[in-house]
């Protein structure tokens, strides 16, 4: 039983922490996204993975290596450029010589929707889609269907014309000639698995099987917080054995501390918390609902809410980010009433007495002087002045 995994995707609205690093390999839970799916994989009958992968795809390989600490066997093969899933799964046709599970590298999902994906797929030897309930559907592939068939998946639909609930859960399973149907899908730019999938379903069955287990997404920024909080809350938690905090200083429960981290004395590490490796929290620091990636230090007196810092990052003295509900506009669309305290991209220095307005995202290797405010979007490279 061999799985692709469509690994390759820039996640451009995630800037700037994907310049260094693919979407699927962002941590959540002090792990990347495509480990927790890797993982998940082990509990199936899966023994061959593929890994689609694309820019910064060293960045997976020297983490997943040939898979044999996993016992799979993984293989990588690459997108470039990226033109979409389909595109993405017509690479690893040479790879794939029997039915094979498709999956998202980018949608945290439990073992149980791919052993039903496939279970259905043996059954019929229909091409299968996973799908799941959303809250906001119109904001994913909405899929309409009936009798458990597929008749159809629209991309991102207006919000007063989704034909369902549901919507792509991001797990298939599908027969070998669905590369000669991928070949065929006529596409203008993007070339979308769905697209085919639909396409599909005018001529055969294509089957949907609903899914009400874990389904974990990350589009946007603030997706980090939300799935790195549901990971804390489902997994267990608490400090590395190598990591070391002061006896004055307040952990919560829920939050992770991983190796080689320091929590210095009267520092206060809040609910939904997650502390990359060797990273420093100063005396009086104050830290809720953020991921804090890798070799960062934030220094005494530093309060950090509802924020992604990136890797080797400063957090200056006495530095507020403050979090709180705001509007943000990445890549010319605009989100309302967002909780997102602020991204702080890697390699980034924020001065001392600096305050961070909500939504403001900061591109890596940038420098914010002591006592600066930053309240919108800071380039890479740049330095922001008192």
């Amino acid at each position: 039983m061999k799985a692709v995994i469509l690994a390759a995707g820039k996640g451009r609205r995630l800037w700037p922490l994907t310049e260094n690093r693919p979407k699927p390999m962002l941590p959540v839970g002090n792990r990347p996204i495509l480990d927790h799916i890797v993982t998940e994989l082990e509990a199936t009958p899966v023994t061959e993975v593929i890994l689609v992968v694309g820019s910064n795809r060293e960045r997976v390989q020297t983490y997943f290596e040939d898979g044999r600490d996993r016992e799979l066997d993984i293989t990588y093969v690459t997108q470039e450029p990226q033109l979409g899933t389909g595109h993405a799964l017509l690479q690893a046709e040479s790879h794939v010589g029997d039915s094979v599970v498709v999956l998202n590298g980018d949608r945290i999902v439990d073992a149980a929707v791919i052993d039903a994906v496939w279970e259905r797929h043996q059954q019929t030897r229909d091409p299968t889609v996973a799908i799941t309930r959303a809250d906001h559907p119109h904001k994913y592939g909405v899929v309409d269907f009936a009798d458990d068939e597929l008749a159809g998946i629209e991309e991102s639909p207006h919000p007063d014309r989704v034909a369902s609930e549901y919507i792509n859960a991001g797990v298939y399973a599908l027969p070998p000639e669905v590369f000669a149907a991928l070949r065929e899908t006529d596409h203008h730019g993007e070339h979308a698995l769905t697209t085919t999938l639909s396409e599909l379903g005018a001529t055969r069955p294509v089957r949907v099987v609903r899914y009400r287990g874990r389904w974990l997404d990350v589009s946007e920024p603030w997706d980090l917080l939300a799935v790195n909080g549901a990971i804390l809350a489902n997994t267990g938690t608490g400090p590395h054995e190598t990591a070391t905090v002061a006896p004055s200083a307040v952990v919560a429960d829920d939050a992770l501390l991983a190796a080689g981290s320091t929590v210095h004395p009267n520092a206060t590490i809040r609910s939904g918390v997650t502390i990359g490796e060797n990273v420093q929290v100063g005396p009086n620091v104050v830290v809720e609902n953020s991921l804090v990636l890798e070799d960062t230090t934030l220094e005494p007196g530093a309060v950090v809410t509802d924020c992604v810092v990136g890797a080797n990052a400063t957090i200056g003295a006495n530095t507020t980010i403050a979090g709180g509900t705001t509007t943000v506009t990445l890549n010319e669309t605009v989100y309302h009433d967002v909780s997102f305290g602020g991204l702080v991209g890697d390699n980034v220095t924020v001065g001392a007495n600096t305050t961070v307005r909500p939504g403001a995202i900061v591109g890596n290797d940038a420098t914010i002087e002591d006592g600066a405010t930053v309240d919108d979007r800071i380039e890479a490279g740049s330095q922001l002045q008192r």
